[in-house]
């Protein structure tokens, strides 16, 4: 409870004074020729006769208190995000389900890549986690597909994550089009507002998006696709979107045991390192390349770094007036006064 006209609280220091001057007054009164016809024993109403001044002072108090203006106020806070719109960019082509060290197991890349990514998004392992992030995600191997919008929601990303499968090595989608991969990613985020106009819920209206950020995944070099890789780049550029390149795997060699001793032999093109590098750097971005799953974690420990979320409180009071309630019971109070001395407590004279 408080008060927004405070002051106006002094006079309830007037209060005490007018009850002090009002029982040194004297009132009128009948001269009677003997009190013997008096009764000796006052009744109720002489020993309550003062009962309706105690009224009137009560009511002037709370006159005086509704003057004052009693507020009771609730406090709210509401909790801003201004988050990271990300799209992972995952390539699923048949390279990827080749094997990869983690904690000391083999692993497929693509396992890998995305338990990996499952800790950046959900917290897990030496990573935090991205609570406050929109993500959305897109596969690609010849052809680029959005697999999840983007969304804050992590149930639905999980779900998502889960279904994603290597391409067979021998079916005709088993290609690598980073180029569409890109543009499609950048092409979602460039209208990420929008995304978040249509989603309801309270997380959705405080939420502000602080950058645009696209990861990419990938062990292999472009060979399909509409658009080449630097024009996706350019245009994620243009519309202020960071990409932060990630080449998994290594050079894709084997060991062969031929005539002239060990040999070690490319088992097909490797990651296109200087492409990668080129276009992270031409948006602002990294390019690291991750041959394990610790170095894999590495590098998302570096964009976690790097893309912070931050969560603003705006904290404000709603007030609630209180004054009506005393002006009321004031007003009660002197009718039941006036009621009082009109009848129970009428004098003569």
């Amino acid at each position: 409870m408080r008060f927004a006209d405070p002051l106006a609280l002094v006079l309830l220091l007037l209060l005490p004074l007018i009850l002090y001057l009002r029982l040194r007054s004297r009132g009128p009164a009948l001269t009677f020729s003997s009190l013997s016809l008096v009764p000796a024993q006052a009744g109720w109403r002489c020993r309550l006769h003062r009962l309706p001044l105690l009224l009137r002072l009560a009511a002037l108090a709370l006159l005086i208190i509704a003057l004052a203006r009693p507020q009771s106020g609730m406090e709210n806070i509401r909790e801003v995000n201004n988050g990271v719109a990300m799209e992972m960019v995952l390539d699923r082509s048949g390279s990827m389900g080749r094997e990869m060290d983690f904690d000391g197991r083999k692993m497929t890349r693509l396992s890998v890549v995305k338990k990996v990514f499952s800790e950046f998004v959900n917290g897990g392992g030496s990573l935090p986690g991205r609570p406050n992030d929109l993500i959305g995600m897109i596969t690609f191997a010849r052809y680029a597909d959005t697999i999840c919008p983007l969304t804050l929601a992590r149930g639905p990303l999980r779900d998502f994550l889960d279904s994603i499968k290597v391409v067979p090595s021998r079916s005709p989608e088993n290609r690598t089009a980073i180029g569409d991969a890109i543009a499609l990613a950048a092409a979602r985020l460039h209208v990420a507002e929008k995304t978040m106009a249509r989603e309801t819920g309270t997380a959705a209206k405080n939420y502000k998006i602080k950058s645009k950020i696209i990861i990419l995944m990938t062990d292999g070099a472009n060979n399909a696709g509409r658009y080449t890789p630097e024009a996706a780049a350019a245009l994620a550029k243009k519309w202020g979107i960071k990409i932060y390149a990630i080449g998994v795997g290594g050079n894709d060699v084997v060991k062969v045991q031929t005539i002239f001793g060990t040999q070690m032999f490319r088992t097909g093109n490797g990651v296109d390192r200087k492409l990668l590098a080129a276009i992270a750097a031409k948006t602002g971005g990294i390019f690291k390349m991750a041959g394990n799953g610790k170095a894999l974690q590495d590098v998302y420990k570096q964009i976690d770094k790097l893309e912070k979320s931050k969560v603003e409180s705006i904290r404000f009071l709603n007030y609630k007036e209180h004054f009506f309630y005393f002006a009321l019971s004031a007003l009660l109070l002197l009718l039941l006064e006036t009621a009082l001395r009109c009848t129970v407590f009428r004098r003569i004279p």
